[in-house]
């Protein structure tokens, strides 16, 4: 049987993954300076919590990537604290893991994520600019890069926005596309890898098949308009081949 769970990175080493109950409501939630403040107009968050669908119960501390600068800048603020280039930035410290698993061992291709406004995957969020990122950055330390096997080569945000048609009025879809078959807590990489302080434990790139495959990602949020933004989720699909 087939499963798409998210996970939360918490803040608490006793509770450092934490399963996000998305059937029941509960997501992450993004806010200013501390719990339940707000982020103002034009900026990014300064926290993430977990939350319950309309943003007024928060839970879990999760950890906090921040974009600094601008989206091709590729500089993430972690903590709202240190300044790092997304190269560096590890998987642990992604505020979200998404995580895939199977009762036998399979590939996964066509993995892709949209920001949505929770009812139509077609349609972008609304009153909100979201910046993502995926690490493959298996590798605890800060000074390593990411893995060579990566669905970008670009170390930079890429942009969710609002209100985006085409010539004639429809909504633009906006995707973001994520690694092939990234492996159990994204170890896997491609043949070319030779530094084995990276944290990768197979080099099979498409080819490698696993019970488990998992995603990491940096999400920061920049309101476009005052008030709670409740037309706001994340969307995720993939094939799996045995």
């Amino acid at each position: 049987m087939a499963s798409l769970k998210f996970y939360a990175n918490t803040s608490d080493p006793n509770d450092a993954e934490r399963l996000i109950d998305h059937v029941g409501g509960e997501g992450l939630g993004f806010y200013g300076l501390g719990e339940g403040l707000s982020v103002p107009v034009g900026s990014t968050q300064n926290t993430t919590f977990l939350t319950n669908a309309l943003g007024t119960v928060t839970g879990e501390r999760c950890h906090n990537t921040s974009m600094s600068g601008a989206a091709d800048d590729g500089l993430v603020q972690i903590e709202n604290a240190d300044i790092i280039s997304l190269a560096n930035l590890p998987n642990s410290q992604c505020p979200l893991n998404i995580r895939f698993e199977h009762d036998e061992e399979v590939r996964v291709q066509n993995c892709k994520l949209r920001i949505f406004n929770r009812s139509n995957p077609d349609v972008p969020a609304v009153g909100v600019t979201t910046y993502v990122y995926e690490a493959r950055h298996p590798s605890s330390s800060q000074s390593v890069s990411n893995l060579h096997w990566r669905s970008r080569d670009e170390n930079t945000w890429v942009t969710f926005e609002e209100g985006l048609v085409d010539e004639n009025g429809d909504a633009i879809l906006q995707e973001m596309n994520f690694t092939s078959s990234p492996g159990q807590y994204g170890q896997n990489s491609d043949t070319l890898e030779t530094d084995s302080s990276l944290g990768w434990t197979s080099t099979e790139a498409e080819s490698h098949t696993s019970l488990q495959h998992d995603w990491y990602v940096a999400i920061s949020a920049e309101p476009n308009s005052i008030g709670s933004k409740t037309e706001y989720g994340l969307f995720f699909t993939l094939e799996y081949l045995a």
